[in-house]
C-alpha cells in the first residue's frame, strides 16, 4: 500500500492520561511535526472518544500506539474496534507469531473497507527500546538484541506487515535486510541537548534518518520542553528537507 505524505517524518509522544494536556500540545504542535503518537495510558483513560478529541485539536495524523499481543482471534477484533477511529498506524507485537500478525492485516483490511477509509499502517514491536542484552536475557531469550529484532522483524515483513519498531541503533542492518519499502519507526530517538531518560539504545534524529529510519517517535524533549513548539521545530530544522 502507498504511504502518505506527512509534514515531517516526526511523530511526537503524548504520554499523558490528561486529554486537556494532550490535546493542547497536539494544537500547538500541528504545524512542527507530522504527527501524534498515543499510547496505552491515553487510551485506558479516554477511549475512543479521547482519540477523536485530539483528531478535533489538531488534525494531525494518529499513530495509536496500543501494541496489540494476543491470540489471533483476539487481536483481529481489538483491531477491528479501533480501524474506525482512522489511525495513521497501529502497534502489534511481532513476539505474538505469524498467525497473529496476518489476521491482524487482514482485519485491518476488512474493517478499513467496511468504514470507507485508508487501512491504517500495521508496524510490529521487535524488542522495546527500554530493554538491553541483560534485559533481554532475564526474559529467556539469549544471544545479542540485535539477533533478535532481526528474527522478528524479518517474520514480521513475511507476515504481510507494513514495518516494525525498533532502535535507530538496528534501522541500518534491518534496511538492508528489509529492503527500501519496509517501515522503521525507531523511538528512542533523543537530541544532543535533550537527557536520555529510561531509553537505552538511542541516536540524535538526524542519526536515525541516516540510518534508515521512516518514522522518528519523540517525546519528553517535545511535551516536557519550555516551549515544545519550537522544540520540535528545531528537531525538525535538525533533519533538513525531506
Amino acid at each position: 500500500m502507498s504511504t502518505p505524505a506527512l509534514r515531517n517524518p516526526v511523530f511526537c509522544a503524548l504520554d499523558t492520561a490528561e486529554i486537556g494536556v494532550a490535546t493542547s500540545l497536539s494544537a500547538k504542535l500541528a504545524d512542527s511535526i507530522g504527527g501524534v503518537k498515543l499510547g496505552l495510558q491515553f487510551f485506558s483513560a479516554h477511549g475512543p472518544r479521547g482519540i477523536q478529541e485530539v483528531q478535533k485539536a489538531s488534525d494531525l495524523p494518529i499513530f495509536l500506539d496500543l501494541k496489540f499481543h494476543d491470540i489471533p482471534n483476539t487481536v483481529a477484533s481489538a483491531v477491528k474496534s479501533v480501524v474506525p477511529l482512522k489511525p495513521f498506524m497501529l502497534t502489534i507485537h511481532a513476539g505474538g507469531g505469524r498467525a497473529m500478525m496476518e489476521t491482524a492485516v487482514k482485519a485491518a483490511t476488512d474493517a478499513s473497507y467496511e468504514v470507507v477509509g485508508s487501512r491504517p499502517l500495521i508496524v510490529a514491536v521487535t524488542v522495546l527500546t527500554s530493554m538491553d542484552h541483560k534485559d533481554l536475557g532475564d526474559t529467556g531469550v539469549p544471544g545479542p538484541v540485535l539477533d533478535q529484532v532481526r528474527r522478528l522483524a524479518a517474520l514480521a515483513k513475511a507476515s504481510g506487515l507494513d514495518g516494525v519498531v525498533c532502535s535507530p541503533q538496528e534501522a541500518a542492518v534491518l534496511r538492508t535486510d528489509l529492503g527500501p519499502d519496509f517501515l522503521l519507526v525507531t523511538p528512542g530517538v533523543r537530541p544532543l541537548w535533550s537527557a536520555a531518560d529510561d531509553q537505552k539504545r538511542i541516536m540524535t534524529p538526524a542519526e536515525a534518518m541516516a540510518a534508515g529510519a521512516s518514522y522518528l517517535v519523540v517525546g519528553r524533549p517535545i511535551t516536557a520542553a519550555a516551549n515544545p513548539a519550537d522544540a520540535a521545530a528545531r528537531i525538525a530544522s535538525e533533519l533538513g528537507p525531506q
